[in-house]
């Protein structure tokens, strides 16, 4: 297959071009620097040519609601637009768990991609996956100050990017299937404890101090809304299992 990689050069995207080469599929990348832009659809027409499925991991860095929504919007009619042209069979969108039950702030802007997708011509797969393990080192990364680490007292069951990517990509294979089953690590964690433990791994100084972050979308994760229900299809690598992989990487 010829398969077409939204963000592939992100956190998920470049694992789900990792995983389609692996697979023996011809992997086009989507990014700017290929000089293809998601907005203005500059370049996208062109790429999408012979393509059979278009997986969409495009992601944008943002808390607004406003801008969220906006981002996913245009970046999704780009895309279905480009693949209702160029006869493209099969669009996978990555989505998040919980999102519906959460459209606050950035998770707004993925509930209006998912509206897209559903209501656009282009026969669909949407998966919804949970927090990867990356994301405590993403949030260890903006809430640390002068020594001091905030770790927010979320709970989660985070999963491996690498095995969201390989799922995606057997989800390409296998063709439209509309909402696909959510996908989730294998075992239940506090966000603040992974980043402790992340602090620990890399030998950061200073306090890890507990914290509660505001904002709707905060508040609905802390209630449980973004875990996985009891259908969810999970994966295998734990955060320790991760955790352990990432330290020997840091130390190398």
């Amino acid at each position: 297959m010829r398969i077409a990689v939204a963000g592939g050069t992100g956190t998920v995207g470049h694992r789900i071009v990792e995983a389609a080469r692996a697979r023996g599929h011809e992997a086009v990348v989507l990014t700017r620097s290929n000089g293809i832009d998601l907005i203005s659809g500059t370049g996208v027409a062109a790429a999408l040519e012979g393509v059979d499925a278009v997986i969409d991991a495009a992601n944008a860095t943002t808390l607004s609601a406003g801008a969220s929504t906006a981002f996913f919007s245009m970046v999704s009619k780009t895309l279905l637009d480009a693949e209702r042209a160029a006869g493209v069979g099969h669009h996978v969108a990555l989505s998040i768990v919980g999102v519906d039950r959460a459209p606050h702030g950035y998770y707004a802007g993925k509930i209006a991609q998912e509206r897209a997708v559903e209501a656009g011509t282009v026969p669909y797969t949407i998966m919804r996956a949970t927090q990867f393990h990356e994301f405590a080192e993403q949030m260890l990364g903006s809430l640390s100050f002068a020594g001091l680490h905030l770790a927010p007292r979320i709970p989660s069951q985070p999963v491996a990017a690498r095995e969201v990517g390989e799922r995606l990509v057997l989800l390409a294979e296998q063709g439209p299937a509309g909402r696909s089953p959510d996908f989730a690590g294998p075992r239940r964690e506090d966000i603040g404890d992974m980043v402790r433990r992340l602090a620990h791994a890399r030998g950061l100084r200073g306090p890890v101090v507990p914290v509660t972050l505001p904002g709707r979308q905060f508040a609905a994760m802390r209630r449980g809304d973004s875990l996985p229900g009891a259908d969810a299809v999970l994966g295998v690598q734990t955060f320790d299992d991760w955790l352990g992989e990432h330290a020997v990487r840091a130390v190398a």
